[in-house]
C-alpha cells in the first residue's frame, strides 16, 4: 500500500520552506499546492526513481 510523503520545499513566491505531502503511489505526476505563508499556488512536479527516491520541483506560475 502506498502512503503519502512528508517532504520540504521552498516556496518559490516568498522563500519559506513548507512541508507537503506527497502521493508516492504514481510514478511521475504534478500537482498544485497554495504555499501556507503567502497562499501563492506553487506547480509541484514530482519523480519517483526504481531505487524509490523521490524527487520535487516546486516552480512559480510565472
Amino acid at each position: 500500500m502506498h502512503e503519502l510523503q512528508e517532504h520540504s520545499i521552498q516556496c518559490p513566491y516568498c522563500g519559506e520552506v513548507i512541508e507537503v505531502l506527497v502521493d508516492s503511489s504514481q510514478e511521475e505526476h504534478n500537482y498544485i499546492e497554495d504555499c501556507s505563508v503567502c497562499c501563492q499556488p506553487i506547480n509541484i512536479y514530482v519523480s519517483i526513481g526504481f531505487d524509490g527516491e523521490t524527487s520535487l520541483e516546486a516552480v512559480s506560475d510565472y
